[in-house]
């Protein structure tokens, strides 16, 4: 067994492959590329997918969740809330250790205790850290080590969503002893508590985990987790490299769908083509992303957007079905009930935004009659990789009497001039942080205009806040997704955005991988995965 998993690493540790090398040596490896590079495996800094993705199979914190979205106890075994929703009690278990390291002394490991999670909550909300991650202890008034196995966190209000929060990889336990010796460094020298460890970085090129011999959990025949002896991660930075790479066995799996590969790997109906039905799997589920235009409704220079007769016209006229079926291969589901997405327990069924050209063209000529403007006019900024749905939009909204300009950009400057307010309608997506619709409705309230925060709107409305006010206080689940509802409901009648469709995860995995499974937040999770010869 040491002699297959010493040859296991030095494939793995070798920059390249050679050609000789046995599909065997791979049995125990789960291989993917993350084409957009990972510039930190810090869990402080983990504010990306591609960063979660990395430390979570790194790093644990008090909870989890599973595939359905559940709150489950990690190093927490369990925890009491009071009445009021104000005090957290967690209850450690005494089994978790941080991986192995000469800084730990001749054991060359501890035990996690609850002052563990006192420091790096701490240094979450440190300033000299300047953690992206801090903001999931806002509502955080006070949090202490009550003794080695417990630990509680006081709130300055109930949060109902706060829970979930927790479950975030900003709320990992980080060691004292590593963040002092490696400072700025940890970002490349992790030690965490997760299923696996960190064995080798070569920047641009190849990380690579190990199995944590050390980790806590098993599986219900009491086997120890993870399956595989490592992970190995690849950073091909383009998309159709990427595919070839799958295609060819020399990566388990496949996240999402990219426009250079779509057609080949798909039907337009959105099933596999049958020449790969043999080898590969695919997999969805609903994913908490919704994709939107924004309109930013302080605009001085297309003044038209003021008026909600030009917003409900844009969202009345273009038909969002055939959008998806022709340009996205039936991959996702057209947002005719709200802002918030499918896969939410609060998602709103009522009627939203359907294709109604005739109803869109009335709203474009009462709009002319009460302004004498007889030639509006709008433009959708955007990026290069949602032009062809900025161009079906373009093409559909001409025939109602709008004409629409569009103007390309690259995605750091959309989000910056977006947040600036410089843009009249820009292409968005906002994707869940936590399993909350409260994550999808706080982006509307008028105390979180940009640049400061991300109401990119400046959508205000005095019943909409006094509503979220109200729905942060319920402690109700029921109760309190009535509340998102209603909110949700006024967002269609406002037309601050005009929703395009909520997300689908998808991916494609070869018939040998087992256990991989997939989740709204898109989350990846290694510890059960097998690979089947």
């Amino acid at each position: 067994m040491k002699k297959y998993i010493c040859c296991c690493l030095l494939f793995l540790l070798a920059i390249s492959c050679s050609k000789s090398t046995n599909n065997k040596d791979l049995s125990k490896v789960f291989r993917y590329n993350e084409h957009s590079n990972i510039s930190t495996l810090d869990p402080a800094f983990a504010k990306d997918m591609r960063t979660i993705w990395a430390t979570t199979q790194l790093f644990s914190g008090l909870v989890q969740l599973n595939d359905a979205l559940e709150v489950l106890p990690d190093i927490a075994n369990s925890w009491e809330i009071s009445a009021d929703g104000l005090n957290y009690v967690f209850h450690l278990r005494s089994d978790v250790f941080f991986h192995k390291h000469d800084l730990f002394g001749k054991k060359k490991t501890r035990k996690v205790v609850a002052k563990d999670f006192v420091y790096s909550f701490k240094r979450l909300l440190d300033p000299e850290v300047a953690a992206p991650g801090k903001w999931v202890l806002n509502y955080a008034k006070h949090f202490e080590a009550v003794n080695d196995s417990t630990f509680s966190i006081k709130l300055k209000q109930a949060f109902p969503p706060f829970l979930s929060i927790l479950s975030m990889k900003y709320c990992s336990v980080v060691p004292k002893e590593a963040i002092a010796y490696f400072g700025d460094t940890f970002r490349a020298n992790p030690i965490g508590t997760g299923p696996f460890q960190f064995k080798l970085w070569i920047e641009n090129t190849k990380l690579v985990f190990r199995k944590n011999p050390l980790y806590y959990e098993k599986d219900s025949d009491g086997s120890s987790l993870p399956y595989m002896e490592a992970v190995a991660i690849t950073f091909l930075p383009d998309k159709q490299s990427e595919f070839l790479q799958f295609i060819q066995g020399k990566a388990d799996f496949l996240n999402s769908i990219d426009v250079s590969y779509k057609d080949d790997l798909l039907t337009q109906e959105g099933a596999l083509h049958k020449r790969y039905r043999s080898k590969i799997e695919m997999i969805k589920s609903p994913y908490l992303n919704t994709e939107y235009l924004g309109v930013y409704l302080d605009t001085e220079t297309e003044k038209c957007l003021h008026s909600k007769k030009i917003r409900q016209a844009i969202n009345y006229g273009f038909d969002r079905e055939k959008m998806i079926l022709y340009l996205r291969n039936g991959i996702g589901t057209p947002a005719i009930n709200g802002f918030i997405p499918k896969g939410l327990p609060s998602f709103n069924n009522a009627k939203g935004y359907t294709y109604q050209p005739e109803k869109a063209k009335q709203l474009v000529k009462s709009y002319k009659e009460e302004t004498g403007d007889e030639n509006p006019k709008i433009t959708i900024n955007t990026d290069s990789q949602y032009v062809d749905l900025c161009e079906y939009i373009q093409r559909q909204l001409g025939k109602i009497g709008l004409k629409v300009a569009i103007e390309v950009m690259p995605p750091s400057t959309l989000r910056q001039t977006k947040k600036n307010g410089q843009l009249s309608i820009y292409r968005g997506s906002w994707v869940a942080d936590y399993p909350d619709a409260e994550n999808y409705l706080f982006i509307f309230c008028k105390d979180y205009f940009s640049p400061g925060g991300p109401n990119y709107t400046h959508f205000s409305n005095m019943q909409f806040d006094a509503l979220y006010k109200q729905a942060i206080k319920t402690t109700s689940r029921e109760k309190r997704h009535l509340l998102y509802q209603r909110m949700d409901r006024l967002l269609i009648e406002e037309a601050p955005v005009i929703p395009l469709y909520y997300d689908v995860a998808v991916r494609f995995m070869h018939k040998n991988i087992k256990n991989l499974g997939i989740n709204p937040i898109n989350h990846l999770h290694l510890k059960r995965v097998q690979k089947i010869k």
